[in-house]
Parts: C-alpha cells; structure tokens; sequence
C-alpha cells in the first residue's frame, strides 16, 4: 500500500508570516504495524533540502555542516518507540535533525534540531494542523517550553522555565522595550490564588504585578542599564527558600529564590549587575513579582532586602553581603565575561574539546573564589563543585577530580568557608567515584566497598548537613540494590527521622513504604493522562499489576508487550495499571496513543520526583509490583518473566 508523508517547514519569515518552503511528498511502502516489516522509501529529500529548515524561535544554536560538507550528509528513515520519521546524520553518523510524524498521519508534527548530538530545541504542531505551536527547548539548551495559541511564531505563556532563564528573558525583554515578552514572566493573578499566601502577601503582591506591568514601558524606555546590544551572562542567587505554611497566614509551602541578580553585558567590556528581586515558583514555571530594583537608580535599593525574608533591622545584614548594596568590580566583570565565553565555547565544542575548556573554566572560577566575597563567593564555590562533579561523571573531564580536591583545600583553610566545605567535599568524593567506574577494567566491587564506607565516613563527620540526606540515600540505594534490605530500611529510616522535611524525606519514606509493602493494602490516587480520576481501591477483586515506567526505558517499554499479552490471556481476572513517570505528560500521552495502550496510565508532573514516584520511594524503571483481589502487595519487585507463573497461581 502506498502512503504519503509530508514535511512542512515550520519556520517564519521575517515579517512574521508562515512561509512554507516546497511542501515535500515522498511516497512510501509501509507494512502495516502487526507485521514489523521494515518500511521501504522512496524519493527521500536531499540533505542540503532538510537542512534549509529552521527553528522558528531565533537564536537557537544548533549544527549545520558546512555548503561542502553537506553532500556528505545522509537522511534516512528510522523509528522511535512506533514514531516513524526522517532523520539527517553528519558523515560521521551525528544526528543534525529529526522530523516526525508522530499520530500516524503522514504529516511531520516535530521538527527537531541537534547541537553535538543532543537535541536542543523542538517546533511542535500539537493540534496536527501544519503549524507548530510550541516551541521546547531541551538537553544543554535549557528547559523553556513556551505556547503558541494563534500560531503566529511568537511565544504566549510558558509552560516551564527555569529562574535562570527567566532573568534572561527579562534581559530580553528590557533590551528591546518588549512589554509582552516581560508579562509572560509575571505571575499572573490565577497563579497568584493558588499558593496559598496570607490576605496581606496576596494584596501586596497583586499590587505588584499590576504596577510592574503598567510601569514596564516607561521603565525600559528610561532605563540605561540594559542597552540596545545587551546581553545576559550569568544569574545569580544563594540557595532557594522555603516560605513555609503558617508564615504570615500562608497555608502552603512556597518555594521562592529571595534577592535573584543577573550579570548584563553591554559592548565588549562594560558589565553590570541588574536587581532583579524575588521568584516565585508555580509548577515548573518560575515567575516574577516586580520590575527590577535598580533600573532607574531607586535611591531606596541599596537598603531593600528579600521581600519574603526581610530580616529585622537590627539584624540584618549589611556591606558586602547585601546583594543591593554590592557593586562589580571591572575585575569581576572581566572574570564573568570570560567565564561567559568560555561557556560558550563548551556549548559548541567537540568531545576531543572539552578537556581543556573545562580547564580553561576552572581557571577563571579559581578567580572569581578568589576576587569575590559573602554571597557572591558562595554562589561561584557551589557552581564550581556542581559544574566540575558533572563533567567528571560524563567523562569529558578526569582533570576535575584534581581540581575539585585543590578547590576543597582552599575552602577548608579559609574560616570563612567552612560551611560549604560539606557541599564541595560530597562533590568532590562523588566526581572521584565516577571516575573510578570509567577505568578500562574497574573493579567494581571494590569501588562499591570504597564508596559505602565514604559515604558513612562523610556522613559521621557532617551528620547535619543536607548533604548528609543524600549521602544516606545514596547508601540506602547501594544497600538495597545489593539485597541487604534490612540496612537499607535503616537508612532510609534515618533520613526521615533526621531530614523530615525535606523532598529527600517523602522519597525515603516511600522508599521504607516500599520495602515493607508485602502483605499491606497499597493505596494509590492521582489522574490519568486523559485526566480521569483513578483509585486502585476500584479494583478490589481483580489481580492488579502497578506498572512504574517512562517512554526513556526501554526495558520498560519491553515490559509493555508481555504485560498486553498476559492482558489478553486473564482479561477477566487481570489489570494492569502504568505510572508514567515522565516529565512531560504529552511525551506519555503520545507513546500510549501511539502504541494504543489499553490500560489506565496515571501521570504526574515532577518524573521520578512527582508525588506517586515519591509515594513508594521508585528509585529506578522498571518497578513493578503485584497486588491480589483484597488489595495487598504480593510481590513488591516483581520481573516481568515472573509475571504468568505468579497469575496461574493467582487464577488456579
């Protein structure tokens, strides 16, 4: 049977009209999906065509090989997990783009663009008409993902993003005088009901948002600090804050960052520092609450502390480590411009690269520990122990392990550090472990002995540090993954008692649920990804499978196929029920649609930190447990080879 597939381009011109290049129709034998037969193509686009195809957000930094090396390139047909679409590859097999169809209808939907092999950025048409209407930015790109109601190429509200990226769009948004671009990073007023907030916070903030909004024109238009060629470099806060429930006539926890700066370059040497005040998190969006302090000169700035944790007068801090009184010296500005450039660089560099700009960027973060104080230099000491300990353990930099012990010595000799000694050391003990694990022939059960005992070492040295939460999940982990659940439930049992209020906790209480779960009732709640409500409890009388998965496993994708058939085989005694635990509930939703997957599927947002991830402590995919007809767990790991002996027993 011959079927067409179309590709559009999703791109906009200039003057802000969808401007479809040469509508491609390619014909293509495809076997019908019960046969998985290999599609056989015809007429595939050249690369040199596929590469014209742009994003239509601007200032994307993906790949495009060079005019002479594109002939070179090949486009093929492939498919991911039932999705078929094209895909170009550079002469060295590096995937460049990727465009899917991904409902079946032989018209792309996803138009996908790749820097050094990651996908950095998505057009997506979400209602299947030809036109993408939101825009993602993924990998090292970031996690913006905005909305585009009237398909016009210009973003209308963000779904996520994060407090890095909202400075930056506020950056943005001063630069070119954009109002709209500032109000999609307000809080809105809906969200603003939602946080549980006093009457008096909830009025004050309300009159902040408006008066943000109503004053934003004339302020970027009077303002000098974010010229017309500026450009963000770097954001910066302490640690985010809980405003916890009760403070105030507040009935939820909040999570906000208090005192949020953001570096601005304007020309090639001139930087400054932009107040930009409190935000707010709601879901997985991040959002304002005022203009910035210092735009105009506010002769009141240099006093104006954290709106949720002002301190008393009398106690709070002033000189150096008030963030609005603090100034950037031309030293400073020079680091962080270099520190700008370097990451940059890292951005676009190839694997034989990345060696020495990791160096390069631990030398100019040397300088800025050095040339900074109070809460600046907190700031600069947890991004090099964080940014360090992860290159390390993508194996682009084994150098790291050197430079995260000098960066701990440097810590440990100045009083003035010791509180963050904790945080660099955990790092630096984790990024030594990960490169362990990378030698040609590791021996790992003598890595793993190694790693337990210093995680116990650390753990008696800094008990209460929040670094210590994880240093004992990590051991509750390795304990349980190595079958000795009894030090495991220990552990996972002291984080809870030790660390109680903490995200770290519900997951290790989850966990102790867990592992203790065999002949107890399991409860689980939430809604499905077509948003009905679901209660396990509804199933009493039927053998129930709990499925934890997401469309990233395959193994768990593997477990779907023998799940279905053991679906057919019990129809009337057997249920199956999925927990997706994908960040993203249209990633789910198109898997199931697309592989017509039959039963309930809960979703929640947070992936493996969501609250029915937490609810039973799921550490890692597959996970899967068995329930018989009163309720209880039968069996609380259960491999899907287990599955049909386990249900003949049950059905006997």
């Amino acid at each position: 049977m011959l079927r067409t597939l179309c590709l559009y381009t999703a791109g906009l011109c200039a003057e802000g009209y969808w401007k479809h290049l040469s509508r491609w129709t390619f014909l293509a034998g495809l076997a019908a999906p019960a046969c998985f037969a290999t599609p056989i193509w015809a007429d595939s686009p050249s690369a040199a065509d596929a590469l014209r195809l742009v994003p239509v957000q601007p200032g994307i930094n993906f790949d495009t090989p060079e005019k002479q090396d594109l002939a070179r390139c090949k486009v093929d047909v492939e498919t991911f997990g039932g999705i078929t679409g094209w895909v170009v590859r550079d002469a060295g097999g590096q995937l460049l783009r990727r465009f899917l169809d991904t409902n079946g209808d032989n018209k792309v939907d996803q138009w996908c663009y790749f820097a050094n092999g990651i996908e950095i950025y998505r057009d997506i048409d979400a209602n299947y008409n030809n036109k993408a209407d939101q825009y993602r930015w993924l990998g090292t790109a970031g996690i913006r993902w905005g909305t585009d109601e009237n398909e016009d190429g210009r973003i209308d509200a963000w779904k996520s993003i994060s407090p890095e990226e909202v400075t930056e769009e506020l950056v943005a948004a001063l630069r070119d005088g954009d109002a709209a671009r500032f109000q999609r990073l307000l809080l809105t007023a809906e969200e603003l009901q939602t946080l549980g907030l006093g009457a008096d916070k909830v009025t004050e903030i309300k009159a902040k948002i408006t008066d943000a909004a109503e004053k934003f024109g004339d302020v970027a238009r009077k303002q000098t600090m974010v010229g017309k060629s500026a450009e963000w470099i770097s954001f910066g806060a302490s640690k985010p804050g809980v405003f916890t429930a009760g403070s105030e006539g507040s009935t939820k926890d909040l999570i906000i960052y208090d005192n949020v700066t953001a570096i601005v370059q304007n020309g090639k040497d001139k930087t400054s520092q932009l107040i930009v005040g409190s935000l707010v998190r709601v879901g997985d969006r991040w959002r304002l609450i005022d203009l910035p302090k210092n735009l105009l000169s506010d002769p009141n700035a240099s006093t104006v502390a954290g709106y949720f944790f002002q301190a008393e007068p009398s106690t709070r801090s002033g000189g150096d480590d008030n963030p609005e009184n603090r100034s950037v010296s031309p030293e400073v500005q020079k680091q962080i411009a270099d520190l700008a450039n370097v990451d940059k660089a890292l951005a676009e560099a190839t694997p034989a690269q990345l060696g020495k700009l990791n160096s390069a960027r631990c030398d100019v973060l040397d300088q800025l520990v050095r040339s900074t104080t109070g809460e600046d230099r907190i700031i600069w000491v947890r991004q090099y122990a964080e940014t360090v300990a992860a290159a390390v353990q993508s194996g682009a930099f084994p150098e790291g392990v050197r430079r995260l012990n000098s960066l701990l010595d440097t810590i440990k000799n100045d009083p003035k550090s010791r509180d963050l000694v904790p945080f660099v050391e955990f790092r630096q003990m984790s990024a030594e472990y990960n490169l362990s694990l990378q030698a040609k022939e590791p021996d790992f059960e003598k890595i793993n002995t190694s790693w337990m005992n210093n995680l116990e070492a650390f753990i008696s040295q800094y008990a209460t540090s929040p670094d210590a939460a994880e240093a004992m999940l990590q051991l509750a982990i390795g304990y349980e993954f190595s079958g000795k659940e009894e030090k495991a439930l220990e552990w996972f049992g002291r984080i809870v008692k030790e660390f109680g209020s903490t995200e770290l906790a519900k997951k290790a209480a989850g966990a102790k649920r867990r592992l203790e779960s065999v002949g107890q009732p399991m409860s689980l709640q939430g809604n499905t990804v077509d948003g009905r409500k679901f209660d396990l409890s509804a199933y009493r009388g039927k053998i129930v499978l709990v499925h934890y998965w997401a469309t990233w496993c395959e193994p768990c994708k593997q477990d779907m196929t023998l799940i279905a058939t053991m679906l057919n085989r019990y129809p009337k005694e057997f249920v199956p029920v999925g927990v997706n635990l994908d960040n993203e509930v249209g990633t789910a939703r198109q898997f199931i649609t697309t592989k017509k997957v039959p039963w309930p599927q809960l979703f929640e947002e947070g992936g493996l930190e969501s609250r029915i991830a937490n609810e039973m402590g799921i550490l890692s995919l597959p996970t899967m447990l068995l329930i018989d007809r009163q309720g209880r767990v039968i069996n609380r790991n259960i491999h899907a080879s287990e599955i049909e002996t386990e249900l003949k027993k049950l059905t006997k």
